[in-house]
């Protein structure tokens, strides 16, 4: 076999469906393969970003490695931002980049550079394959280590040469491989004597409990326990109407303090915790507060906080077992207090719900259109089945408050703070779910740093609903400006610079129409709705700019 038959096979062997990419030169062998293998289907995008955020995705949605092909340095170099995203969601990608010739090694050949150095800071492992001999193993060894708990991205070097030489060193399958650990037992006795002593218990659950959602609840119910999530979240951790839920937590220590004030012991569960943006002194965990985090892998466990007891276990064994432990030992008195609790918070959720409702009524008919309102007519609008990827930064909290994710998979992240994920990360849940309608919701900001991404829908035919929130601004800057200005004692009310997207102002139904997508704008709140109808009924890759309210 040639080197880029290896590579096909190996991916073939691994159940891949798809490879995302921006061609070049170097990846000549990689195309000329394709065509002996129509089960792969290659992806096209027209710039790396959006071939790596979509793979990045299309693995948080599928469950299955994303693989990623972009073309020497500069298409890895045009990656490297949708990379960290990837290496913060976690996301299991095996991304390979063409490179020049070996034997041109020492020549400096045109957009010749280290790949591997490039890639090592954002991956778990790079490496470049330097014979046909090691594309076996090295495909089989990368696909392994993206996916070994804690998942993320890995990288392959592929020279040209390398992929055209022959070897004898067939594919190696990928074995069938058992790896959520269960906990501790010992460890789960610790824990569950800690929560039952407690008299105000709260769970801070991590993008890691996505499918631990039933076990989750069920832990939350039996000790009257609020959940947050955090700030900057890929999943849905619990249902959003679930009495327990109480959203993402901010992102300074003392907010976050202040949000689980009154907590005497917090369960950390599958997360890196805390993400900040604002340096404040102390723990975020409130005071004299006692910590169980559970990790699928030992070397995140207690890595940012200390803690009381520390369990490695998957987490929806851990929190299933710790159910039972907590079941098995409760008292009379604590399932009553448990009891009490869990009311308190049906009271609390029905108080939240109905204060965004009078939020919405409030600004209802307000020009351009109000935040609160928009996201009333989405949730009206959404199909039960849809999924949306959310990418609405300073509307979030809005979205969070009012659209009802309830079944598994309905709200998809953007991991990693790095702007521009919704409109890629659409065509990756597409392609996880193409049965199921997906909206992506992004700023008018975000959206321009990867607008090529329509263009990918068009050319295959992928059926999302783009949603552009177009205040016309960078409101999150501005938020943020006004947050350093009193945080650091720079003077008040004054302007804020660059910060405004205007003079011209962005056309995104001609730059959708430019790139094979149809578009409408709306502008009045009344055509919000029927606008909202005609997207999702059309069946086609389609795009709203929505003329929504600036900084409020």
């Amino acid at each position: 076999m040639r080197g880029k038959h290896v590579l096909m096979e190996s991916l073939v062997g691994h159940g891949v469906e798809y490879i995302f990419g921006n061609p070049g030169t170097t990846e000549s062998p990689i195309l000329d393969a394709l065509l002996d293998y129509p089960q792969l289907r290659y992806i096209v995008a027209l710039h790396e970003g959006v071939a790596l955020g979509a793979a990045s995705h299309y693995a948080q949605a599928s469950g299955q490695p994303g693989v990623v092909n972009v073309h020497v340095a500069p298409g890895l170099g045009n990656a490297l931002g949708m990379l960290y995203n990837a290496l913060k969601a976690r996301s299991p990608l095996l991304v390979t980049a063409g490179q020049q010739d070996t034997r041109l090694r020492l020549r400096g050949p045109v957009l010749g550079h280290d790949l591997v150095a490039m890639a090592a800071p954002l991956t778990k492992w790079s490496v470049q394959a330097e014979r046909a001999d090691e594309l076996a193993p090295i495909l089989r060894r990368a696909l392994k280590i993206a996916t070994d708990p804690p998942a993320g991205p890995v990288f392959v070097a592929l020279p040209i040469d390398v992929l055209e030489q022959e070897t004898d060193v067939e594919p190696l399958p990928p074995g069938r491989l058992y790896r959520a650990p269960a906990p501790d037992p010992d460890g789960i006795r610790a824990a569950a004597e800690l929560l039952l002593v407690s008299r105000r218990p709260a769970i801070v659950a991590g993008d890691d409990t996505a499918d631990a959602a039933s076990e989750l609840a069920a832990l939350a119910e039996r000790l009257g326990a609020a959940v947050w999530c955090e700030g900057i979240r890929m999943h849905q951790v619990l249902p959003s109407g679930h009495p327990s839920f109480r959203l993402g937590l901010p992102f300074d220590t003392v907010a976050i303090r202040r949000a689980l004030d009154g907590a005497d012991v917090v369960l950390l569960v599958g997360g890196p915790f805390f993400e900040e943006v604002w340096h404040a002194p102390g723990s975020p965990l409130p005071p004299d507060a006692r910590a169980i985090h559970v990790e699928s892998s030992p070397e995140r466990l207690a890595h940012n906080l200390p803690v009381h007891v520390g369990l490695v276990g998957h987490p929806r064994a851990a929190l299933g077992a710790l159910r039972a432990a907590v079941e098995e030992g409760a008292a009379p008195a604590f399932r009553e207090a448990a009891g009490r609790r869990n009311d308190a918070l049906r009271s609390l959720k029905a108080q939240d719900v109905e204060a965004q409702r009078a939020r919405a009524a409030r600004r209802w008919e307000h020009a351009p259109i109000s935040i609160p309102r928009f996201m009333a007519e989405l949730e009206a609008a959404l199909p039960p089945d849809a999924i949306v990827v959310d990418e609405s930064i300073t509307a979030g909290l809005d979205l969070a408050r009012t659209v009802q994710f309830e079944r598994p998979g309905a709200y998809v992240g953007a991991r990693g703070g790095g702007i521009g994920q919704a409109l890629p990360g659409a065509l990756g849940v597409k392609l996880a779910h193409r049965e199921r309608p997906v909206v992506a919701v992004s700023g008018d900001g975000s959206a321009m740093y990867s607008i090529q991404a329509l263009w990918t829908a068009a050319h295959h035919d992928l059926a999302v609903v783009f949603v552009i929130l177009n205040n016309r601004e960078y409101r999150i800057l501005k938020h943020n400006m006004d947050t350093y200005r009193q945080r650091f004692g720079a003077k008040p009310d004054r302007g804020y610079p660059h910060m405004d997207l205007v003079a011209p102002d962005l056309g995104f139904v001609d730059l959708a129409r430019g790139l094979g997508v149809e578009g409408a704008r709306v502008t009045t709140p009344g055509d919000l709705r029927p606008a909202l109808d005609a997207a999702l009924g059309a069946r086609r890759p389609f795009l709203l700019d929505v003329a929504i309210e600036g900084r409020a």
